[in-house]
């Protein structure tokens, strides 16, 4: 039995398997009718279960940005009647004016799962010579911002009158591949397959010595390339030239792949982890407790300034939308999360302690 899908159906489709995600009183395990404290105790006890630095397993870090992402509305009182009332996407139009589906990529990202789209070379039985990889080593910096690299690449070429130099040969069954007739008995015969590098094509030999080509079958050549990185590409992927490697008679030519690798790993920066920004920032006793507010440089030089007005819990993470990597298909940036650890003093003078008692402690009278 066959099933034709329009594209409208699948449309559809993806669009339920966008929708269809726990909401954010799942992703914290606690009720809808939870308290601020529990939603902070979960918060907490989930973050550290699930934070990159310490969870390496395949999908932490999507479950930490759900997590963090969750615990962003349910902690803000007007969010998360918002989210109550209209759910997650009237959330997002009350957040940024817009609908739809947003980010990671949409539709192209999500089809790519399912097979849609995807440029690969075709396997349409022609001969070739092996592709050739070389790694790209990029900073992240690079990576963010995107860069065109000049590069000189060697390859191997045919020889100008190589064609002058081929001769037929019935023996010869393909590049390197030579059958010969073997008699093993009178009245038997039988195909005998050998390796033999004169043969460069079916029916086709190359002439030793020939003086058309007095170097042999190729000479080496130097060739430009320049090598684009866009910005938001990641490591492990690909910047291909098409039928660039070594060239050989009776074969074409491979690909030459530059593979992305980055080098420099810095975790007093940023880390990376798909479109999400990582850094982790240490700041005084009395900034968690009365808020602040801090300028940072980020990797292309830019300055931004983050805001803390409430009382900040050790390994706090905050979430600070489009301050990430840029996003590949060109929409837009990830988000960037911000781990906060505390500098608590190593001792405190007799005065010291004596104000921290007389406002704490009168604010706890004051309540009582």
């Amino acid at each position: 039995m066959t099933f034709h899908l329009s594209l409208n159906s699948i449309y559809f489709f993806v669009a339920l398997l966008i929708l269809a995600r726990a909401d954010f009183y799942d992703d914290l395990g606690i009720s809808r009718k939870a308290t601020l404290k529990e939603i902070k105790k979960a918060y907490r006890s989930k973050s550290l279960e699930f934070h990159p630095d310490k969870n390496k397993a395949e999908g932490a870090a999507d479950k930490f940005g759900e997590i963090s992402r969750a615990y962003e509305v349910l902690s803000d009182e007007e969010k998360r009647q918002i989210y109550d009332e209209r759910g997650e996407e009237g959330l997002k139009r009350h957040e940024d004016g817009g609908g739809g589906f947003g980010g990671g990529g949409g539709f192209d990202d999500i089809f790519s799962h399912f097979g849609f789209g995807g440029r690969q070379r075709q396997d349409d039985g022609v001969q070739r010579t092996p592709s050739v990889e070389i790694p790209l080593r990029l900073t992240l910096q690079q990576m963010y911002e995107g860069v065109e690299l000049e590069v000189d690449y060697v390859r191997q070429t045919l020889c100008m009158n190589w064609e002058m130099c081929m001769k037929t040969s019935k023996e010869c069954q393909g590049p390197g591949v030579k059958v010969k007739m073997q008699q093993i008995a009178p009245g038997f015969v039988q195909q005998v397959q050998q390796r033999d590098n004169n043969c460069v094509a079916r029916g086709k030999m190359w002439k030793p010595n020939c003086r058309d080509c007095p170097k042999g079958k190729t000479q080496p050549e130097k060739i430009s390339l320049s090598v684009e990185v866009t910005p938001g590409m990641r490591a492990g992927e690909r910047v291909s030239f098409e039928s660039v490697a070594d060239e050989k008679p009776g074969m074409e030519a491979g690909d030459l792949h530059f593979v992305i690798l980055q080098v420099d790993v810095n975790p007093v920066l940023f880390t990376r982890d798909g479109d999400r920004l990582y850094k982790t920032m240490e700041i005084p006793l009395v900034d968690a407790l009365v808020g602040f507010k801090r300028t940072l440089e980020h990797l292309d030089g830019h300055k931004f300034t983050i805001q803390v007005d409430k009382v900040t819990e050790c390994d706090h993470v905050m979430r600070v939308p489009g301050k990430g990597m840029p996003r590949r298909s060109g929409r837009g940036f990830g988000d960037l999360y911000l781990t906060f650890e505390i500098d608590f003093p190593e001792e405190l003078s007799a005065e010291q302690k004596a104000g921290i008692n007389k406002i704490l402690r009168g604010d706890m009278k004051d309540e009582l």
